[in-house]
């Protein structure tokens, strides 16, 4: 017969949540710091296409 885990703590979970939170935010934060270099005219090392439909966005 199954048995119940024992309930985790509150604080041990908020722990938890709030470390992936902070690795989200920070993969986040690195995406917008290269979508802002590849954007820039100053960017020599990416080839960007002004033609390019992603089709991401419905305007």
């Amino acid at each position: 017969m199954a048995v119940p885990k024992k309930k985790m703590s509150k604080s041990k979970r908020d722990s938890r949540k709030s470390y992936w939170k902070k690795k989200i935010i920070r993969n986040v934060l690195i995406a917008i710091s290269l979508s802002k270099s590849i954007k820039s005219p100053r960017s020599k090392s990416f080839l960007l296409d002004k033609n390019f439909d992603s089709g991401f966005f419905i305007e």
